[in-house]
């Protein structure tokens, strides 16, 4: 099987620094992946963040789009109740084209009341909106108007890829997985999870319904490659740290999340596993093993260009090659 290897976009960056050259970077970084036989490219949402983490991904997501011609591109997650969901079903579409639907989707709720509080949007109704949300989202890529708010409306242009983009539904609760299969959804959760998704198998057999799972064999992990792993934690740990703080200053009581693993420190991020520095040989030995995934994040919390770079060559250069068949 070959190699699942991907990006991850999420343009996090040491906090007050300027951002318009990592945005570049990360264009021509979807080139060169996109030219070089690299899977896929991901890009995420979240709001109001200290790193500057992406905010806008289906900008991104576009741009991407435009520099590329066959990598696949995915919004993981989409925070669906945050949007006007007749606007967002127009975007979609519209992006649907532009990348001749290389996009895909994972919906996601959120998870942070500050996010909802910024767009105008009720934290305590999150379920009702996001039902609402990819209610309106279905009904505006079908082929009928349909009746929104009193009036009837007719969404244009319709995808391109039929009858809709790929769009998962996402989450590590049972209200997702149930969610997803209501609406006959595949569902995403962002790592195996094998009691959540027998409760989408058993919801989809109840309502008549067909799908499936996806989710990622690391979870969240994300990999960076240097010759020298060692010399790459003492260079580069803070950067990871970065990134790793903020996300663990958002966590939730009860709210379980992917990699849930505060780490305050290098020596505990390593402890935890969320972030790996590997070899190149070191990788292609595990893939040899059965490891099917890959996923490289060469802008991580304000990383130096050239350490991104080099990280990202190492995998087209090193790994990609060795595993062909």
């Amino acid at each position: 099987m070959p190699l699942l290897s991907a990006l991850r976009l999420n343009m996090t960056n040491v906090p007050g620094a300027e951002h318009a050259e990592r945005y570049r970077v990360a264009l021509q970084m979807a080139s060169y992946a996109d030219a070089n036989g690299v899977t896929a490219i991901g890009c995420e949402e979240h709001h109001l963040a200290a790193t500057g983490w992406l905010p806008a991904p289906l900008l991104l997501a576009a741009a991407v789009a435009g520099c590329t011609s066959t990598i696949r591109i995915s919004v993981n997650a989409l925070l669906v109740p945050l949007y006007d969901p007749v606007r967002l079903a127009e975007d979609i579409a519209v992006l649907d084209h532009l990348s001749a639907g290389r996009v895909s989707y994972v919906a996601g709720i959120g998870y942070r009341p500050e996010e909802y509080h910024a767009v105008g949007k009720d934290f305590r109704r999150r379920g009702r909106l996001m039902d609402d949300c990819l209610d309106v989202l279905l009904r505006s890529w079908g082929d009928e108007p349909f009746e929104y708010h009193g009036r009837s409306v007719q969404v244009t242009p319709k995808p391109y890829t039929k009858p809709h983009p790929v769009l998962f539904i996402g989450g590590m609760s049972a209200a997702a997985a149930r969610r997803a299969a209501r609406f006959g959804l595949p569902f995403s959760p962002p790592m195996p999870m094998p009691e959540i998704e027998a409760v989408y198998r058993a919801e989809l057999e109840r309502n008549g319904r067909q799908g499936f799972v996806f989710s990622p064999e690391n979870g969240n992990t994300v990999t960076h490659l240097s010759t020298d792993p060692e010399a790459a934690w003492a260079r580069c740990g803070d950067y990871f740290l970065c990134e790793a703080v903020e996300y663990s200053s958002w966590s939730v009581p009860g709210v379980p999340r992917p990699n849930e693993s505060p780490a305050a420190t290098i020596d505990e991020l390593r402890a935890s596993a969320t972030v790996e520095v590997l070899t190149p040989d070191e990788l292609v030995a595990q893939c040899r093993a059965g490891r099917t995934g890959v996923t490289l994040h060469p802008l991580i919390g304000g990383l130096p260009l050239d350490e991104g770079w080099q990280s990202l060559r190492l995998l087209v250069d090193k790994v990609l090659p060795a595993l062909k068949p």
